[in-house]
């Protein structure tokens, strides 16, 4: 442990030397949840709408007003001809289209209309939400449209639907897009910040010439990786509080499962991504070498973990990528104890890998590293 503690004894000593950095290091993992978080959290809302109603009834009226009071559209623009209505979606002013044709009203009289609804479909996120939100709202208006007919038949039919189908939400009931994404956000910064911290800690001293000085000393592999490693674990476990209180008292996402359970795990995570980064380092010859290598997981870690996309809807290839990646159980792991507060054993199935994988790396950083001039 003497050993040990020297080494990280030195590293301490290099981080406290450059303030600059040491501020960075911990202010720059807040700072980027607080701008991604209100980059990518957000819902899909206000959709601008254009709207040609050649109908221009009362009954047109109504369903116009439909698409603005569910708060996912925001009339943007009203036109009179189904080519300015194009005109301007193709501009790019409005990202979608109601064209309402001239027979409209006899909806009211038992007969049926089509209207046309115009999606731009450059951004399918977008395109997707305004289809379903156009969906739904028109599925309600033709319901009201028939029981209104129903009602005004001389049979008095009452109507009732076969099927009641009533929706519950669990873990989050609001349906706030951030607290699916913040956990993911954290995740995501953890990783990044880790590989970038130790990727250049090998190779640091191998370009400084103080390589040979660690060579000659009687510490042993593993006793170095360690002493290298664990300083980083303290400044990251600074910026984990910083970041789960910034997340609970600004976004209000508060931690639904157990803290020491999820501080426990996060240690477990850190070892094992700041280990990579120390494996980049023994591997890389120059420190630009080891920040290529560490930023080239930058994509890899935003795509194949889950955290933009799906991991059930990607290629074989993709899905079983992103096991070697310790951000893909991690992020599993944050969704879970702070979203749906379960306990160990249900997360044991992420557990294990991630525990493995840190295992792995180390083991991996110790053998690669030869306590000799090259």
């Amino acid at each position: 442990m003497s050993r040990m503690w020297t080494i990280m004894r030195k590293e301490f000593l290099h981080i406290i030397r450059d303030p600059r950095t040491l501020g960075l290091v911990v202010a720059l993992p807040v700072l980027s949840l607080l701008l991604l978080s209100y980059a990518v959290a957000r819902d899909i809302k206000n959709i601008p709408l254009v709207v040609a109603d050649l109908s221009k009834t009362e009954v047109s009226r109504h369903f116009m007003d439909r698409y603005w009071l569910s708060g996912f559209f925001r009339m943007a623009y009203e036109v009179d001809s189904e080519t300015a209505l194009l005109q301007l979606i193709d501009s790019g002013k409005a990202k979608a289209g109601l064209l309402i044709p001239e027979d409209f009203h006899k909806v009211s009289v038992g007969e049926a209309s089509a209207v046309p609804f115009y999606i731009d479909g450059s951004d399918p996120a977008l395109a997707q939400a305004a289809q379903l939100a156009a969906e739904t709202i028109g599925q309600v208006a033709a319901q009201d449209v028939l029981v209104e007919q129903l009602n005004n038949s001389p049979l008095r039919i009452e109507l009732r639907l076969p099927v009641d189908t009533r929706f519950r939400f669990l873990y989050n009931p609001d349906m706030r897009r951030l607290n699916f994404t913040i956990p993911g956000l954290v995740a995501s910064i953890l990783q990044i910040q880790a590989l970038l911290l130790t990727s250049s800690a090998i190779v640091r001293e191998r370009e400084q010439g103080t390589l040979e000085q660690l060579i000659v000393t009687p510490i042993k592999p593993w006793e170095l990786m360690l002493g290298k490693i664990l300083p980083f674990v303290l400044v990251t476990f600074v910026n984990v509080g910083l970041i789960l209180a910034v997340a609970s008292f600004w976004f209000r996402v508060p931690v639904a499962g157990s803290l020491t359970l999820l501080l426990i795990l996060t240690a477990i995570f850190l070892l094992g991504s700041l280990g990579l980064g120390v494996l980049i380092s023994n591997i890389s010859r120059t420190q630009m070498q080891a920040m290529y290598l560490a930023a080239f997981s930058l994509m890899p870690t935003l795509i194949l973990s889950g955290f933009l996309y799906p991991r059930e809807n990607m290629h074989w290839i993709a899905y079983y990528a992103g096991y070697l990646l310790p951000v893909t159980f991690y992020l599993d792991i944050m969704r879970g104890i702070i979203l749906k507060g379960v306990g160990a054993s249900t997360l044991w199935p992420s557990i294990w890998p991630m525990a493995l994988f840190s295992v792995v790396v180390f083991v991996a950083s110790v053998l690669v590293f030869h306590k000799r001039v090259e």
